[in-house]
């Protein structure tokens, strides 16, 4: 018994103890953690910026398409009003 008891006494001893971080511990997860920022900051602040500008793009390529279109119609429309005034002039 009492060897029981005495493997009973160490181990309440050991778990009363503190279990403290080692301050090498404590550095090295500040240190991991500031790494871990420095890569993965920069990465997300790139794809945000191309999704932006991507989204910029997209916006001005449908403007330039319906633009492009616009001038076409104006073209025509140029078209038709000198073909009319040409003809006029010719009747008169």
């Amino acid at each position: 018994m009492s060897g029981k008891s005495q493997l009973l006494n160490e181990l309440d001893k050991e778990n009363k103890k503190e279990r403290n971080l080692d301050f090498k511990l404590l550095v090295m997860v500040y240190l991991s953690i500031f790494i871990a920022l420095v890569v993965l900051l920069p990465k997300i602040y790139i794809k945000n910026e191309i999704y932006y500008i991507s989204r910029d793009i997209g916006k001005l390529s449908s403007e330039y398409s319906v633009l492009k279109e616009e001038n076409r119609f104006l073209k025509q429309k140029v078209e038709y009003i000198k073909f009319k005034n040409q003809v006029l002039d010719t009747v008169f």
